[in-house]
């Protein structure tokens, strides 16, 4: 490959043809992507005033740039990180909801993920976190273009612990021995451990929560400073277990009244902090860093749950439910995001523009010199020129998959345009107090102006002028979106379930347990197995 050439580390924390050249840096930047779970929107200081955890995303926004007006491209786990990785909508590139523990398939193989893009322009490529793109045979990370992995495969809530985080409602550890029959209690997964995964090994199960984040650093600290020390340009994705429910109960922050949440908050925040330092250290001002979240806020789990700042939901509310995760209000999928680049990307700054995760795949492929995979659409945009501060315009219509709460999980029945968002359908998920709002069909559909009714409490009356003038738009465009899906190569995913694809260290034990010095490595090339030391 010749000698590397000097390169900046775009940092993204759930975060652009030819060689780029910007203010003196030359060839391929490094990019690294942390994504959050379950965080919401006025979760972050600089985002919502009460908020008080959060110090060093604050900082992060101080020195970077804040989009206010940033989407995840679904509001629930395994399709929006399909999306992230894909630049395609679940619609089009087969996930439309999670998996499961048991799900013999995952994300579609005929997708190209972002790190295989990356991979084939010269990156080393390194995931760290939770994954939920499917973890049996081929599925696994290493499989889908990361040379590196270290993780869980799913959610840290989808199996038991020695030490369980919290919850609502509270789950049991692992057993310790084997009992003629035990509790099942709902929600709660007490037969399997959680496992950890370094590459295709498991090297522990169950996992510590309590020091799960100090590993995850670490793990990115080793993974930057090999790539560093190779002289390759690198692409990290560091898929936080923070703040799908709180993993321990670490001490209170200062200042915050959140209790074990805001505790959890504090933690995350820390996290975050640490790897600017490592980033900063391998080059300060090589670094752009994008921080941002999978969705909004798990309503259901009342004050384990985030906040939504202003974006309520408030007609779903009225008629009962959560407007926040698995719907298409705001709450669900409109999540903070920090770009972080010194001497590349404006410092406090605040930006406007309409975007999403989608817009992470083609932005970095372009920012890397490399071409996006042909004979399929992308629903993301290259948005260098935002980032830089050159331009203030994304989306011109972003489209909101449903995502559990309401109509056919995947399909497109919401979408904005402008400072209007239009629903063909609502619907509200479980609520702290248990309800769920009904499903609700709209023709003609519902029209907010977000300008003005950023709670989305009052639709346009359908008399109006304003109604009137925009519907046609609306109804252009949602007909042009569904028609250009309807024209693309789609992918479909394997949702089938077995429980011999479920991750075990060592079936004969409880719980599939690891003793010390047992780590069970699991072969990739194995579609099947009759035990359930597989994956």
């Amino acid at each position: 490959m010749g000698t590397p050439c000097p390169r900046g580390v775009l940092v993204l924390a759930v975060v652009l043809g030819g060689l780029w050249a910007p203010h003196g840096v030359l060839g391929q930047p490094n990019f690294i992507v942390i994504l959050a779970d379950d965080v919401g929107w006025g979760d972050l200081g600089a985002n919502w005033a009460e908020t008080k955890e959060t110090p060093h995303l604050d900082q992060l926004a101080a020195e970077g740039t804040r989009f206010v007006d940033f989407h995840s491209a679904a509001s629930t786990c395994s399709p929006s990180r399909a999306s992230l990785l894909t630049g395609r909508l679940g619609v089009r590139n087969g996930v439309t909801h999670n998996f499961a523990i048991t799900s013999v398939g995952g994300l579609p193989f005929n997708e190209t993920t972002l790190a295989e893009v990356l991979q084939e322009a010269g990156y080393s490529t390194g995931a760290i976190g939770k994954w939920h793109l499917g973890h049996h045979g081929l599925h696994h990370p290493n499989s889908r273009g990361f040379n590196y992995y270290f993780g869980i495969p799913y959610s840290h809530d989808m199996g038991c612990t020695d030490t369980p985080g919290y919850n609502l409602p509270p789950c049991p550890p692992c057993p310790q021995r084997r009992v003629a029959a035990r509790v099942v209690r709902k929600d709660c997964y007490t037969e399997v451990a959680l496992p950890l995964f370094e590459n295709v090994t498991i090297i522990q199960q169950p996992v510590t929560l309590s020091n799960l984040a100090t590993l995850y650093v670490e793990a990115a600290e080793r993974f930057i400073q090999q790539a560093s020390d190779s002289g390759r340009p690198f692409f990290l994705y560091l898929a936080l277990a923070h703040m799908h429910v709180p993993l321990w109960d670490p001490p209170p922050a200062p200042s915050s009244g959140r209790g074990i949440y805001g505790a959890s908050l504090s933690e995350m925040d820390a996290l975050v902090g640490r790897i600017k330092q490592v980033a900063d250290r391998h080059g300060k001002g090589n670094t752009l860093l994008w921080f941002t979240g999978d969705n909004g806020p798990w309503a259901q789990k009342c004050e384990l749950a985030g906040r939504l700042g202003p974006f309520v939901g408030a007609w779903q509310r009225q008629r009962g439910g959560s407007s926040a995760k698995q719907t298409t209000w705001e709450g669900g999928h409109r999540v903070p995001a920090l770009v972080y680049w010194p001497g590349h990307v404006p410092a406090k700054r605040t930006s406007r523009a309409l975007l999403s995760t989608l817009d992470i795949f083609p932005t970095l492929v372009a920012l890397a010199g490399a071409e996006l995979p042909p004979d399929r659409h992308f629903d993301g945009l290259d948005v260098s020129p935002v980032l830089f501060g050159w331009s203030d315009e994304g989306h011109k219509v972003l489209l909101h998959p449903n995502s559990g709460a309401a109509g056919k999980v995947g399909e497109i029945e919401t979408l904005r345009m402008a400072q209007y968002k239009a629903f063909y359908t609502t619907g509200g998920a479980m609520a702290c107090d248990g309800s769920i709002g009904p499903a609700e069909h709209h023709q003609p559909p519902l029209i907010f102006n977000l300008d003005r009714d950023i709670q989305e409490q009052e639709p346009l009356d359908v008399a109006s002028r304003e109604y009137q003038a925009v519907l046609p738009m609306i109804s252009r465009a949602y007909a042009q979106a569904l028609e250009d899906i309807a024209a693309d190569n789609v992918s479909v995913a394997d949702y089938s379930k077995d429980p011999a694809v479920i991750p075990c260290c060592n079936a004969q034990h409880v719980a599939c347990r690891c003793h010390e010095a047992h780590a069970a490595r699991l072969d990739l090339h194995m579609e099947r197995r009759t035990t359930r030391l597989c994956l």
